[in-house]
């Protein structure tokens, strides 16, 4: 079973967007996947650090809700490897719905994404905004 992490807009589920970042997540969007593939439950949970700039709180916070996968709209380097330090599976540079999000993992269609490299402070925020570069919610 794997427990996805995805940085979300909205507590909308499914129909929430990703977030250009992962540190300034309003919300992350909690989906578990069963060892079948299928999706199981669907919860949102409040980022509490989001008007923070605590380098490696979000990465233990996400971590401490059992999660082993953080899909993200943009995520800088060092943030991308404390996640791999905690033993999880990071995709970065991700946008539109949750659940198209999910539909192309399940797919085999989310390929790691290469950090934003003006989101490499190691502060885990994306200053509000997406990298443009094909990682923030421009992309498709």
């Amino acid at each position: 079973m794997k427990l996805l992490a995805i940085t979300s807009d909205s507590a909308a589920g499914l129909n929430a967007q990703v977030s250009g970042h992962f540190g300034a997540a309003a919300f992350f969007t909690l989906v578990t996947i069963d060892d079948d593939g299928k999706v199981g439950d669907i919860r949102s949970e409040a980022n509490p650090h989001a008007q923070q700039h605590t380098p490696g709180a979000v990465p233990k916070f996400i971590r401490s809700l059992n999660a082993n996968v953080i899909i993200a709209g943009g995520m800088g380097q060092r943030a991308q490897q404390i996640f791999t330090n905690l033993g999880m599976e990071v995709r970065a540079g991700k946008s539109g719905t949750v659940g198209n999000v999910i539909d192309a993992y399940l797919a085999g269609q989310l390929a790691e994404g290469a950090p934003c490299q003006h989101h490499d402070n190691g502060d885990g925020h994306g200053d509000g905004h997406g990298c443009g570069d094909g990682h923030g919610p421009a992309a498709n």
